[in-house]
């Protein structure tokens, strides 16, 4: 069986990012699952980690 694309065809490869922690991604205190996605696509923009 071939391998299937990835959804929507983005891959996000996170090897480029040696520099920030999960701490300083999401911070010390709880936070919802809807601002964690958003804190994960604005570094994802942010620092050009998608592909399409």
């Amino acid at each position: 069986m071939a391998a299937r694309k990835p959804f929507g065809g983005y891959t996000i490869s996170f090897a480029k990012v040696k520099d920030m922690t999960l701490g300083e991604v999401f911070g010390t205190s709880a936070i919802t699952p809807s601002e964690m996605t958003k804190k994960i696509w604005k570094v994802v923009k942010g620092k050009n980690l998608a592909s399409s």
